[in-house]
């Protein structure tokens, strides 16, 4: 069994979004969301490179990554760190593109980067310190949401 559990891949599938954080040349941080972020084996999570290319020319110079999948309804998820690699040919690279076109992904994959997680810890939200239900989250930020955009508001 690899470091990813039953439930950090549950998330990380259901929720396809990650928010990435790289290291600037510069030593700054750089945070981008990767809406095709998902799980590729029990030590692995991956994301196409579909318009990352500052994501991917940090990458290049420093494979530290961390990734946050989080369920914003239940405000609870996971952080990944890891080390990346990035792909743009070869038999992996070929496996990785027929998954994301299986997937249903038209766009242009101008390469693929496949991070080897190191270490995965819970995000959890301090609204749960209260005492509050993960039920009660959810409705309070589903109905929220709702607010947001009422029916018929177009």
């Amino acid at each position: 069994m690899g470091i990813l559990t039953d439930d950090m891949k549950r998330v990380v599938r259901e929720q396809r979004l990650g928010f990435v954080a790289t290291v600037c040349p510069d030593g700054t941080p750089n945070l981008s969301p990767k809406g095709t972020t998902t799980v590729w084996d029990d030590d692995h999570l991956v994301f196409a490179d579909i318009h990352s290319q500052g994501t991917v020319a940090n990458l290049l110079q420093n494979p530290a990554i961390e990734i946050n999948v989080v369920d914003p309804d239940v405000r609870k998820g996971y952080r990944f760190k890891g080390t990346a690699t990035v792909l743009t040919e070869g038999e992996l690279f070929e496996k990785l593109i027929a998954f994301y076109r299986a997937r249903g992904t038209h766009y242009l994959i101008k390469s693929i980067v496949l991070v080897e997680v190191r270490h995965a810890a819970e995000v959890i939200s301090p609204a749960y310190d209260s005492g509050a239900t993960e039920a009660e989250i959810r409705a309070k930020w589903q109905n929220y949401r709702a607010s947001l955009h009422p029916p018929g508001d177009l």
